[in-house]
């Protein structure tokens, strides 16, 4: 199924994927190929991306995303990619993953659950 995350300053991510794992507005919820069609509002989290050839994750602060049985569109705010990055940018692209969720985490519970799944990405990629 296709992913496409567009943030205002453009695309984020493009490509097909096995499934998704999405912080929704009423808490998480996961989307494989074949998803009832909806619409939800996200807020501050991590996406989980899994594809054939591995994982990714991207940080958003908040957003909109749109399910079909064929495709996943999301508008974000803000969004963070955490692996794509390679060496010393590592550590740049987890803080700025952090500062994001502070700015927009509902709790303080929350905002420790982001952060935690931010560092163990951070851990698999150094």
């Amino acid at each position: 199924m296709k992913l496409e995350i567009v943030a205002p300053l453009g695309k984020i991510y493009e490509g097909e994927v096995k499934e998704i794992t999405l912080p929704g507005e009423d808490g998480e919820f996961g989307v494989l190929e074949g998803h009832a069609p909806l619409v939800s509002t996200l807020k501050a989290g991590v996406v989980d991306i899994k594809k054939d050839s591995g994982e990714e994750l991207v940080a958003i602060n908040w957003g909109y995303v749109e399910v079909t049985p064929e495709k996943i569109n999301m508008i974000v705010d803000e969004a963070v990619p955490l692996s794509d990055s390679e060496g010393s940018d590592i550590a740049a692209a987890v803080e700025k993953a952090k500062k994001l969720m502070a700015d927009f985490a509902e709790s303080d519970q929350a905002l420790a659950y982001t952060e935690g799944k931010i560092e163990s990405v951070a851990r698999k990629l150094i």
